[in-house]
């Protein structure tokens, strides 16, 4: 575990540093993420233990929500007196996630529909 771990911080280093050498409007740990995308796919597929750890770290994926929570309960006088435009934000970025998923959705049962692809359940 701590092998495949290692892997995962490396390419989120790798990121890091691509972004500030290069300038990128992205952060690190997303270009990181591409990267590790792009060397999974060239590879085609990924190991045992990459896999179970990155099974692992999602399982307790709700974790990493605990310091937003504690950051707004810390705050919770400037986002009581800032309501609406959160309220705002927060149903407007909702609306436009939907909007895009399905979106992407019809896309790709077009485009699948236009190459014949079938059911393969």
């Amino acid at each position: 575990m701590l092998g495949a771990l290692t892997v995962l911080l490396l390419y989120q280093l790798i990121g890091e540093v691509l972004v500030q050498l290069l300038a990128l409007p992205l952060p690190g740990p997303v270009v990181g993420m591409l990267l590790l995308l792009l060397s999974l796919w060239m590879k085609g597929g990924m190991a045992d233990r990459l896999r179970d750890t990155a099974n692992g770290l999602l399982q307790h994926l709700s974790l990493l929500f605990v310091p937003a929570g504690v950051g707004v309960m810390v705050h919770f006088a400037r986002v009581s007196g800032e309501w609406l435009p959160i309220l705002f934000a927060l149903l407007a970025s909702t609306a436009l996630a939907i909007a895009v998923s399905a979106l992407t959705m019809q896309a790709l049962i077009r485009l699948r529909g236009a190459h014949g692809g079938k059911d393969h359940q």
